[in-house]
């Protein structure tokens, strides 16, 4: 098995070991870890078409973090892929309306971003003792909604961990903000924001970017990592979800070995979609990469033109893990298509910073061939939600339902067959008013916590542990600041 050694897309740090890349997060130069080539699995399809879901994601996970050996690798999978989940299969494939839908919220959260987010507090830890670090380590984290409960759920009263989050105050669902703010646990601080995700994003960057602060906290004690999916920990356990759902189909029949199928992403940093593109470099048989967007369409025009701007409206929508106008992990993408020119790539991540916009050569444009973008408006999102219910009874949030909209767009435009897997990235039960109000107006008169009750009569899905731990849980993080002020919350936790 091939050694596989990390570094940065913008040149700065080569030969970085997978649990080093872990630990850090962001590379020295603010670039983010790329693995010196992408892995080819070493299974074949048949043979991973019998693996649990434990046992797919140690044969991917094992080729990416290679200076893990067999015995921490499979004790990390084994502590994050546990009863957690309230199913034995983790991430169920369910066929709906003639596509497949990857359900990936059966985790503590209820989002897809527990798939990664179990294991990374394992993998980091691990890491730490790996490379001797004596440090506590301070996760970072900025969120749109998702990522911040999940990462607060896998770190909270972690050992040698503490964890803050920064989240937009007035741009997460009211389920989403009260399963940050009831989080227990010592080490955990949450905070919203006055600003949008991007803000929250940026202004992190910036914190890992500041060398005086880091040497600063090094003093103390301690040391900056991300659980954001900029961290190379976070990505590739996504990986293993695709393969899994290839294996699947293919064990239920669905599929003849070496069939193609097409992946539909709702897409927002671009983490996701990634992982669906490194499993589709590694051998899995996939064809098209359908990238779906809500309103901040910024990813479809990009796709579309070459040109990646975000100097637009920011604006917030019923999909708000989606709200993101700068996609921290199309960087990854654009080191590929770049022919992994380091220079070529911190050139346009410069005019990103600098002028809010770039645009790629005509030959990157052409390695983009492999993915279709294209996105759905709220209105189109809500009729998605309430048709798909009526013809199936099927509930989806609205996350999911952006992704199958797009889904119809792309057949009605190619034509194209292809048996077709939808990650369907969070529970409706996480965005209960969008959902019921979708299904019928009416309920828009009932609060939060009754439409979760009215959702259990129309889905007959179990109301999930994670919504009625928080029913009546206790608010016990109430800090707000502006964006110039996130970096002495920073200090004041860690004073």
């Amino acid at each position: 098995m091939k050694n596989i050694v990390y570094k940065s897309t913008r040149g700065g740090e080569r030969d970085v070991p997978a649990s080093a890349a872990i630990l850090k997060g962001l590379a020295d130069d603010g670039g983010l870890f790329v693995p010196h080539e992408l892995p080819v699995l070493d299974k074949s399809l048949e043979e991973l078409s019998a693996m649990t879901y434990q046992e797919t994601a140690y044969e991917v996970m094992k080729l990416f973090f290679s200076d893990f050996t067999e015995e921490e690798l499979k004790f990390c999978i084994s502590h994050a892929y546990d009863s957690k989940f309230d199913t034995k299969a983790i991430a169920p494939l369910v066929r709906v309306g003639g596509a497949w839908h990857l359900e990936l919220f059966h985790g503590a959260t209820i989002a897809f971003k527990d798939m990664a987010l179990s294991i990374l507090p394992y993998l980091m830890t691990t890491a730490a003792k790996k490379n001797h670090v004596e440090n506590e380590i301070v996760i970072l984290t900025a969120t749109s909604g998702d990522t911040g409960k999940a990462a607060l759920a896998g770190f909270a009263d972690v050992p040698h961990t503490r964890i803050i989050v920064f989240y937009p105050k007035d741009g997460v669902s009211p389920i989403q903000k009260k399963q940050m703010v009831t989080q227990k646990g010592a080490n955990t601080l949450v905070a919203g924001v006055d600003g949008n995700f991007d803000d929250c994003q940026t202004g992190v960057k910036k914190i890992f970017g500041d060398k005086k602060l880091g040497a600063e906290i090094g003093e103390k004690g301690f040391q900056f990592s991300s659980a954001n999916s900029i961290n190379i920990g976070r990505l590739v356990p996504q990986v293993v979800y695709y393969v899994y759902a290839y294996g699947q189909m293919l064990k239920n029949g669905d599929l003849v070995s070496g069939e193609k199928i097409n992946v539909v992403v709702p897409t927002g940093n671009f983490g996701n979609i990634l992982a669906a593109y490194y499993a589709k470099g590694m051998g899995l048989p996939i064809d098209r990469l359908i990238c779906a967007s809500n309103e901040n369409k910024v990813l479809y025009d990009f796709l579309n033109t070459g040109t990646y701007d975000r100097n637009r409206e920011f604006i917030l929508t019923s999909s708000p893990s989606m709200d993101i106008l700068i996609s921290s992990n199309l960087e990854r993408l654009i080191f590929r298509v770049a022919g992994e020119d380091a220079a070529k790539t911190r050139e346009l991540m410069d005019a990103l910073g600098a002028d809010g916009r770039y645009e790629i050569t005509d030959a990157m444009k052409e390695e983009l061939s492999s993915f279709y973008g294209n996105f759905a408006s709220e209105q189109e999102t809500k009729t998605g939600i309430r048709e798909l219910y009526e013809k199936t009874g099927y509930v989806m949030d609205t996350h999911t339902a952006v992704a199958r909209q797009v889904y119809e767009k792309y057949k009605k435009q190619t034509g194209d067959q292809t048996k077709t897997v939808i990650a369907s990235t969070a529970s409706p039960y996480k965005f209960t008013r969008s959902v019921m109000t979708a299904v019928d107006q009416a309920f828009d008169r009932q609060d939060d916590f009754a439409l979760v009750d009215e959702l259990n009569k129309i889905s007959k899905v179990p109301v999930p542990a994670a919504i009625e731990e928080i029913r009546t849980a206790p608010e016990l993080h109430k800090k707000t600041c502006a964006v110039n002020q996130m970096e002495q919350v920073v200090k004041d936790f860690l004073r």
